[in-house]
């Protein structure tokens, strides 16, 4: 694919994303943050289903949702799809900024909604500020999204059992929410819906952009051999 095509489908991909997120959080707002039929259905199901290993497995599933993991995997995706030092600078770069970015509009959205989370009572882990969008959720799935544009980029062969891998973990992060209580299943959709709309905005901006000042960067880095 190349990269206007590229540009397209990422563009497709953040247009749908985001008209599904902005139904989401229209019907949320709509409703002051009262859970839905779904809400209740799997927070009732997470309750029944705890067990001291499975909550002690997702702690520290959940664990690895914020902080330095998701920045290291970011970092470490900037590394994979540079090919020189120059260009795997700009790449650790863009992508720690898509991420702070990421977060920042997050929590522009969830003081908008300011969506309580469920039962105190229910809660197996700490957790603070509003519910929706879940943090931990979108954390992960941009993380885990921008690991798989990596790998997709720079690894040909054997790419798909790691991409199913990181997806797995991002989509795995924002499960253990629920689980643990502290998010309703909807403030889980509407990580993930905004993830991919972020995602979807980043990957078309760099389809367009920079591939071109990266190779410039590259042609200017190797050296030219004598003649």
């Amino acid at each position: 694919m190349d990269r206007k095509r590229t540009a397209e489908f990422a563009g497709s991909v953040a247009l749908g994303a985001w008209a599904a997120f902005a139904v989401l959080a229209l019907v949320v707002a709509g409703r002051h943050g009262t859970p839905l039929a779904p809400d209740h259905a799997l927070l009732t199901w997470a309750l029944g289903h705890r067990t001291d290993v499975a909550v002690a497995v997702a702690r520290g599933i959940t664990a690895t949702g914020t902080g330095a993991v998701p920045y290291a995997l970011v970092v470490a995706a900037g590394l994979v799809v540079g090919r020189t030092r120059r260009q795997r600078l700009v790449a650790a770069l863009l992508g720690a900024g898509c991420l702070t970015l990421g977060q920042a509009l997050r929590w522009g959205v969830m003081e908008l909604v300011a969506r309580p989370r469920p039962p105190r009572a229910d809660w197996q882990t700490s957790a603070s500020g509003w519910s929706f969008p879940s943090g931990h959720t979108t954390t992960a799935a941009l993380a885990a999204g921008l690991v798989v544009l990596a790998i997709w980029t720079r690894a040909p062969r054997g790419r798909g059992p790691w991409c199913a891998a990181v997806a797995c973990w991002g989509l795995t992060v924002g499960a253990t929410r629920v689980f643990l209580g502290v998010h309703w299943c909807t403030d889980v959709l509407g990580g993930w819906l905004f993830a991919a709309g972020w995602l979807g905005v980043c990957a078309c901006l760099a389809a367009r952009w920079v591939p071109d000042a990266w190779a410039r960067d590259g042609s200017q880095e190797r050296p030219v051999a004598a003649p």
